[in-house]
């Protein structure tokens, strides 16, 4: 990079976001208007704001964001984003609501290979990969798409694959108070394999076992071999 490159790029950096161009959901580039901060929480000034920060983001790499393939790229990405970190507004019991049901049964019940895909907190880029699930009933079950729906709502956060695992499996711990629960997680990172390292074929597995399935060999071992069948 030349010295008029450099300093050019560093001037970017330098711009206070006031003095960068910002957009209103609807608005395209070729007439932009400047919006003035708002405490609406709306889902319509949020995507706005989100818009304006891409739109920046944009014009900080040095791009042109008024061409026409990136129009309407600050709003779309804004929109984007807020679909990959929906879980942020959901809960627990809204997902479980109605799903639950008293059964005599105390036998494993095992749902495997749930699509998983979420944001690594740490570079914001995706991991995705697959959840297996098992519990032992207490008098009680959950509707089997109630576990599918609980892996998407801690997924759509930002996240690390960590505290993703456990987190699923305390949600199930009090949704439904089971005598065990156990989760597997196996996925791909990005931050590995688009940067950083560039292990393409790297990947990382991490489980979380509560009640019989940690303090139980037996247990654990069966639920680790049915999945893994």
């Amino acid at each position: 990079m030349n010295s008029f490159k450099l300093v050019d790029k560093l001037s970017r950096l330098s711009m206070k976001p006031d003095s960068l161009p910002q957009i209103s959901e609807g608005d395209n580039l070729k007439n932009q208007s400047i919006t003035t901060p708002c405490k609406d929480n709306s889902e319509e000034t949020i995507s706005s704001n989100i818009a304006n920060s891409y739109l920046n983001i944009l014009t900080l790499i040095g791009e042109n964001p008024s061409r026409q393939g990136l129009e309407k790229t600050p709003m779309r990405a804004a929109q984007a984003l807020l679909h990959f970190t929906k879980g942020y507004q959901e809960n627990i019991s809204e997902i479980v609501e109605g799903a639950i049901f008293c059964e005599d049964v105390d036998d494993m019940v095992i749902v495997k290979d749930i699509e998983m895909f979420s944001l690594c907190e740490h570079h914001m880029v995706p991991f995705f990969g697959k959840v297996s699930i098992g519990y032992l009933p207490n008098k009680k079950v959950i509707g089997l798409s109630k576990l599918a729906r609980l892996v998407e709502m801690y997924s759509r956060r930002l996240q690390i694959q960590e505290r993703l695992t456990v987190e699923i499996a305390n949600a199930i711990m009090e949704a439904i108070e089971p005598r065990g629960v156990g989760v597997v997680i196996d996925a791909t990172h990005m931050c590995m394999v688009m940067r950083g390292v560039e292990k393409l074929n790297s990947k990382t597995i991490t489980s979380a076992m509560l009640g019989e399935f940690r303090n139980d060999p037996k247990t654990r071992q069966e639920f680790l071999s049915l999945i893994k069948n």
